[in-house]
């Protein structure tokens, strides 16, 4: 029997492609030379609009879940206890998870920052943001999640989720960052994960004391107790003041 073959007009990409990819191969010097200028001028564009933002806890998760879903109410309920904390709520300023996690600070007194990132099909910032900024590329926007935050709570999502989460995860564990925690919500969405950190642990790619750099959690109070209790006991929260 013959094989049928999808028509392609009708499937729908969920990230079409880039007209062009920065990482399909070497260039010549200038193009290089040019694209490292591109890309310091997003760092030192994200370094002056964020500096006066922090203490910041970033909430990483998908973009994908609607408002009525449970895990959008639970990062509405996290954006507002983060709020409640005297912190500022960090997120990638899109949909789904971002912007209910900006929405529960935004609506309840807080302080909402979203890094958004520019996409083929356009990723808009959500409407629950005091101050955003759009970045081109993927690992320059990271970065400035992580470098403003003194906590960071993994909500349920996807590849990008997982990437935040890893990365984060790793510079903690490299000991390039503060062992700031890190918060995995979601104990259903995330138990084979979980349970293929344990075995990593038992075939000894990581040590088993790496198990204890995050948290496992289904309550948003006590996710939020674990971070305002390393907070307090490391921490002044105070605002940055801004001289200009």
């Amino acid at each position: 029997m013959e094989e049928k073959k999808p028509d392609q007009k009708n499937v729908n990409k969920v990230i079409p492609a880039k007209e062009q990819v920065y990482l399909e191969g070497p260039k010549n010097r200038f193009y290089e030379l040019a694209f490292a200028f591109k890309v310091f001028r997003q760092f030192i564009k994200g370094f002056m609009t964020l500096h006066f933002v922090g203490p910041c806890v970033t909430v990483f998760g998908s973009a994908r879940f609607k408002g009525d879903h449970p895990y959008y109410k639970a990062a509405y309920d996290i954006g507002k206890k983060i709020a409640e904390l005297g912190l500022t709520t960090m997120t990638g300023g899109g949909p789904g998870i971002m912007e209910a996690a900006n929405r529960g600070a935004f609506e309840n007194g807080g302080e909402s920052v979203g890094c958004n990132i520019k996409l083929p099909f356009e990723q808009k910032p959500n409407p629950y943001i005091h101050k955003s900024i759009t970045f081109e590329h993927f690992f320059v926007r990271k970065t400035l999640l992580i470098k403003y935050s003194y906590a960071f709570i993994i909500m349920p999502g996807g590849f990008g989720t997982m990437d935040e989460f890893f990365e984060t995860l790793t510079l903690i564990q490299t000991k390039s960052l503060t062992q700031f925690p890190i918060v995995i919500f979601g104990k259903e969405f995330y138990k084979i994960l979980m349970e293929n950190l344990q075995f990593m642990a038992d075939e000894g790619t990581i040590a088993k004391e790496d198990l204890n750099l995050v948290i496992i959690t289904d309550d948003a109070d006590e996710a939020m107790a674990h971070i305002k209790a390393y907070i307090e006991k490391n921490y002044k929260v105070r605002k940055r003041m801004n001289l200009d």
